[in-house]
């Protein structure tokens, strides 16, 4: 207790530090971005009025709260606690004790970069309302490794310094994986461009693409080449654009955000760095690591990609860029960096486990749910043509792909539905069109569910729930046969009596 009193005695004692200065040339241009919409609508309003003055005004006071932000904002780095006072108009005083800090992520974007400056955010394992993050925009980049390595000294074994000032930067430990070129490939086999054109035409549409559409000749011209070519042809035709499209925007994408990725691991810690234009750097805390989740999507696992990341305590699974440990890449590679990252915990060789399938009434379960609705659809149209109703024949067609399509999800899901249970560890896989195989140590479970739904009961299965204060917070072993799910549990938990079975 004398020792801590003494350290909060001497943080009371050290001074407030101020952000770079350069950051007077970082905030107005940022701010000013974000407000250009507003900034052109005043221009044009201020042209039809006559004066031109309107945008100049709104712009000048963007300028001078950004540079009073420099005047108001500081921080201070104690032994005890990390503080940062900000506020133009409502001051803030935000602290952290560093027993709780979880994660050091640093980014910078291009003016960042140009200036030689960067942003480093401090997280705590916990979900920070708006203004309750700690982040320092900006620091100049040649501080941040040692001021990294300075608030995470718990984990890499240093002793904080009681005056403010960083310690030595870490050591650069070893090189683990590389990004290379050629994983561009498996950007394409994901929803990232299709979702990138969404997101742009609709900002389009509210600044009047729709109404210019409609008077424009684009509408009558795509109709008449409909009626020329044939509304399938034509279909067929946009659908291929939009694939070649879209994928272009995701490779482009990719590129920007994961390219000259390295992952480094330093004993205690692994740094993973990545980023083209807009650079991000995460340090991954390995006392925190409770285990890897391999993404396959259907579209890339046909590619022969996935990717990786860590199951960490203190960092929400939401946060997708702060746990990757690698993007879309070559399975391979991926199972390959997994058992270099759990080897030190003794999963050596469980990339490539053989899972134990969940027996009959699993697979029943999986072909009924898949297949069930597409003969439902087709009993309908077929009462519908009973009673006279025209059914086209593009609709059997149709009936009959789903059917055939339904039928391979529910063998795909059963394929990949499984679990393995290795000392100290718990693997589980389920899913097709988005299917993912979790390893997680069984030290960093707090808990089991045993969850059994009506239709479960029936058919004698049940779903396990291993709760975790790590990555998405819980993890399913699915329809797993009931008389075998408390073998199961004893098996990653040895001696687990106290065990709620939650029956819904």
């Amino acid at each position: 207790m004398t020792d801590q009193a003494e350290l909060l005695a001497v943080e009371e004692e050290q001074p407030w530090l101020r952000l770079d200065k350069r950051m007077l040339l970082v905030h107005p241009v940022n701010e000013g971005i974000k407000i250009l919409p507003v900034l052109l609508i005043s221009f044009f309003v201020g042209s039809q009025s006559g004066n031109h003055f309107w945008s100049l005004g709104l712009l000048a006071v963007v300028v001078v709260f950004a540079i009073l932000r420099w005047f108001t904002t500081s921080y201070r780095i104690g032994p005890v606690h990390v503080q940062l006072r900000s506020g133009v108009l409502q001051k803030k005083v935000l602290s952290i004790p560093r027993n709780r800090i979880r994660s050091v992520d640093v980014e910078a974007n291009v003016l960042h970069r140009v200036l030689g400056l960067s942003i480093l955010r401090i997280g705590t394992g916990q979900q920070a309302g708006k203004g309750e993050a700690f982040e320092l925009n900006a620091l100049d980049t040649s501080l941040v490794p040692a001021l990294r390595g300075d608030l995470l000294q718990r984990v890499s074994g240093q002793i904080p310094a009681t005056d403010g000032t960083p310690t030595a930067a870490a050591d650069p430990g070893v090189e683990i994986a590389h990004w290379q070129f050629s994983w561009v490939r498996f950007a394409p086999f994901s929803i990232t461009g299709i979702v990138t054109i969404a997101a742009a035409v609709g900002v389009l549409f509210q600044y009047g693409l729709g109404q210019w559409l409609a008077e424009s000749s684009v509408v009558s011209n795509s109709i008449d080449s409909a009626e020329r070519l044939g509304i399938a042809v034509f279909v067929v035709v946009a659908l291929m654009a939009l694939l070649v499209v879209s994928s272009i925007f995701a490779c482009v994408r990719y590129l920007l955000a994961y390219a000259n990725l390295t992952v480094t691991d330093q004993g205690r810690t692994m740094h993973v760095s990545h980023g083209l234009l807009r650079t991000r750097q995460s340090t991954l805390d390995r006392k925190r690591l409770r285990g890897t989740s391999l993404s396959e999507p259907l579209l890339l696992r046909a590619a022969g990609g996935a990717r990786l990341d860590a199951i960490m305590t203190g960092v929400s699974a939401e946060k997708k860029e702060s746990s990757l440990l690698l993007p879309q890449a070559p399975r391979g590679e991926a199972l390959r960096m997994m058992t270099t990252v759990l080897g030190e915990a003794g999963l050596h060789g469980s990339s490539d486990r053989p899972l134990l399938p969940h027996g009959p009434a699993a697979r029943r379960r999986r072909y009924t749910r898949a297949v069930l609705p597409v003969a439902v659809l087709g009993a309908a149209l077929g009462i519908a043509q009973y009673v006279g109703a025209p059914i086209p024949l593009l609709a059997w067609i149709a009936v009959g792909v789903l059917f055939v399509a339904a039928f391979g999800l529910a063998h795909d899901r059963f394929r990949g539905l499984g679990h393995a249970v290795l000392p100290g560890w718990l693997i589980t896989q389920h899913g097709s069109l988005d299917r993912t195989r979790h390893s997680l140590e069984a030290a960093g479970i707090i808990g089991w569910t045993v969850r059994q739904t009506f239709f479960q009961r029936r058919a004698g299965v049940a779903t396990i729930v291993a709760a975790t204060p790590a990555g998405v917070g819980h993890y399913e072993v699915i329809d797993i046969p009931i008389e075998n799910a408390w073998a199961m549990i004893d098996a990653v938990t040895p001696g687990a009596g106290d065990i709620w079975l939650q029956r819904t």
